[in-house]
């Protein structure tokens, strides 16, 4: 999941379009009620309408944290791409880390070819393959699915892979942010990095101190 939709990776992730009175982040940037989360009577989130208006962070293509048998090419390629709402960004740029409230989506996909005068690589399909999405609300992060022309995104409840997976593995608070090639560096200078990420990079070796976020 964010950042492993198909497969999880996510990288993640949320904010719908809801009505309130404005949300404070940690770092005081406020979360506009268009970028708060809100959720659907079932506990579902409300699938965000304008995250293509948000801080785009980066695209993948057949990503994958499993080990590819040799000589067995994916079924179909997929490209994801990842968004933040714009606050939850802002507060990451002057932090280093995310804020309450904020919401990563990762929207899937197909890779094609060809198409139009393009010969050689691949485009994005217009269809969307499906989206997932990473919330932090009240300090607890949650994934949520969101399929077909679905407005309400289903939570994934524990103990999913996706929440096992960022949190033994994510660089900044169970976030993908090692894929995020604009972030990584500033979580690097403000020593956000996770233990957990750092001594996988870095084996048993000593790394300098990292806030355990």
């Amino acid at each position: 999941m964010i950042k492993q939709a198909l497969p999880f990776v996510l990288a993640m992730v949320g904010a719908a379009h809801a009505g309130g009175a404005q949300t404070v982040s940690q770092s005081g940037t406020p979360a506009t009620p268009r970028e708060a989360p809100a959720y659907a009577k079932d506990g579902g989130l409300v699938a965000p309408v304008q995250y293509r208006e948000w801080i785009y962070l980066t695209s993948g293509i057949d990503m994958s944290y499993a080990a590819q048998a040799a000589g067995a090419p994916p079924d179909h390629s997929m490209f994801d791409n990842v968004f933040v709402n714009p606050a939850a960004y802002r507060s990451f740029v002057e932090t280093g880390t995310w804020p309450d409230k904020t919401t990563l989506l990762l929207e899937i996909r197909g890779a094609e070819n060809p198409v139009s005068i393009n010969k050689r690589g691949h485009t994005q399909s217009e269809a969307i393959m499906g989206m997932e999405i990473h919330v932090k609300d009240h300090g607890i992060w949650s994934f949520y699915d969101l399929s077909g022309a679905d407005k309400v995104a289903k939570r994934i409840a524990r103990p999913a892979s996706c929440y096992t997976c960022h949190e033994a593995h994510a660089a900044v608070d169970t976030t993908f942010v090692q894929f995020y090639p604009t972030l990584l560096p500033l979580a690097m200078e403000k020593k956000t990095l996770s233990r957990a990420y750092l001594k996988e990079m870095h084996g048993a070796a000593p790394v300098a101190p990292q806030a355990t976020k």
